[in-house]
């Protein structure tokens, strides 16, 4: 009886063991990005453009399916107006004009795709590339730490005079609602000219809780796939694949709950100082008031790796650094989540202090580090033995391993619809029975 009982503790124990992997990174009973994705978006003939999109959209606007529109130059969609989008609609960004969309303060995105029939932003180029065109910008009046109300006109090339107004975002409307985002795709974005200081694909200025935004995917941006500027936004099933820049970027007192997505990086397109999470709340101290808030960000089963080939070597000479930075004065949790194929999983800003007011704020738990040369740093520091052993606590539940992909997600090989969640493993009863 008491062997049958060892027994019984085992299967349970081991059981517990293999439901908590489970819920670490993508979780689903079925491959998320199975229907609406496109991995390969290169492959895709879209069609030529039929409609043309410029200026200014004073009025409410519907781009319809039937259409296959080219984004010209820097359009805004101001005066309060809703630009709809229906489900399998196309918007080619022209990449002469480095074409952006703006959604400024006011106004609104309603860009609704569907699980099998997204809505496509993409390159009008033939041979497509990163860059080809400026990417989408929302704005909105929530909360920023900046000293003065934030100017979103670094984020164009040239502009005219009469839409500086445009590019102002940020003030104390925490329940900003700017649209409804979700089944979209955003290809070959966040371009650049020699006047542009910053590019993202998807930029979100000051948006607030009430805008809805899941299930986007951005691909192959020259830029930030996702940058987050103040604010407060729930972002629910994000993709960023093989950007140049940072996956996910939140700054100047953005508020932001980030679950159940991805990032994957490629060591031979990814910028050297870019990170999947890069999570700060200033770039420049000059610009913040300190006696507001700073970036809070919680982010939950996030699968985080790099596409690599030969890992050792692309860390070697450079390829591969951090996944993970964290600035100072920021709140950030990261749990349920796997993070694999780094040089470093995380650094930490060089001021932040290692006691325990310091990395309360600083939270990893529950989490699956795999294939990481280190775990947490302080920047320009290789000494972590004191954090590698506070994050080491068993009470964090952080698990440790050193596994080839191939054996740590379902597929990644499947070029067309890759499954990025973890393998679930067997459950094998041994017997304790003593002989």
């Amino acid at each position: 009886m008491k062997n049958f009982t060892k027994i019984i503790w085992l299967l349970i124990v081991v059981s517990a063991s293999v439901s908590a992997q489970q819920e670490k990174g993508i979780i689903g009973a079925n491959n998320l990005f199975n229907a609406w994705t496109e991995f390969r978006p290169n492959t895709v003939d879209y069609g030529e453009s039929t409609h043309i999109l410029t200026g200014n959209i004073t009025e409410d606007t519907t781009l319809y399916k039937a259409h296959t529109y080219l984004l010209l130059g820097n359009v805004f969609v101001t005066n309060n107006a809703i630009l709809s989008i229906e489900p399998g609609t196309v918007i080619m960004g022209d990449s002469k004009s480095k074409a952006t969309l703006t959604i400024t303060v006011g106004a609104a995105l309603i860009a609704e795709g569907t699980l099998t029939d997204p809505i496509v932003f993409t390159s009008n180029e033939t041979t497509k590339k990163a860059g080809d065109w400026g990417g989408i910008i929302i704005l909105g009046d929530g909360y920023t730490n900046k000293l003065e109300k934030s100017s979103g006109t670094s984020f164009y090339a040239e502009i005219e005079t009469s839409n500086y107004k445009h590019t102002n975002f940020g003030g104390e409307g925490l329940k900003d609602n700017s649209g409804f985002i979700s089944y979209v795709r955003v290809e070959y974005a966040g371009g650049k000219t020699k006047r542009s200081n910053v590019s993202n694909a998807l930029l979100l200025g000051g948006v607030g809780a009430k805008t809805t935004i899941n299930n986007v995917m951005i691909s192959y941006s020259a830029g930030n796939s996702f940058n987050v500027i103040g604010g407060a936004v729930n972002l629910d099933k994000m993709v960023s694949y093989k950007s140049n820049g940072n996956d996910y970027n939140f700054s100047y007192g953005a508020v932001c709950n980030i679950n159940n997505s991805l990032a994957v990086r490629s060591p031979y397109m990814s910028y050297g100082e870019s990170k999947c999470i890069n999570a700060v709340s200033y770039n420049n101290v000059e610009e913040v008031d300190f006696t507001k808030e700073g970036t809070v960000v919680v982010a939950k089963n996030m699968t985080l790796l790099t596409d690599a080939k030969n890992l050792d070597y692309e860390i070697e000479v450079g390829l591969v650094k951090e996944s993970i930075y964290i600035g100072g004065n920021t709140n950030f949790k990261i749990e349920r989540s796997v993070i694999s194929g780094f040089s470093k999983a995380v650094v930490l800003d060089k001021n932040i202090k290692i006691n325990d007011t310091g990395l309360e704020r600083i939270q990893f738990e529950n989490t699956h580090f795999n294939n990481c040369k280190g775990t947490i740093f302080l920047k320009f520091n290789d000494n972590n033995g004191d954090l590698e052993r506070w994050y080491k606590n068993p009470s964090f539940f952080n698990v440790y391993s050193k596994t080839n992909h191939s054996e740590l997600f379902i597929d990644l090989d499947n070029g067309k619809r890759p499954d990025y969640r973890l393998l679930k493993n067997k459950i094998i009863a041994m017997s304790m029975v003593q002989k």
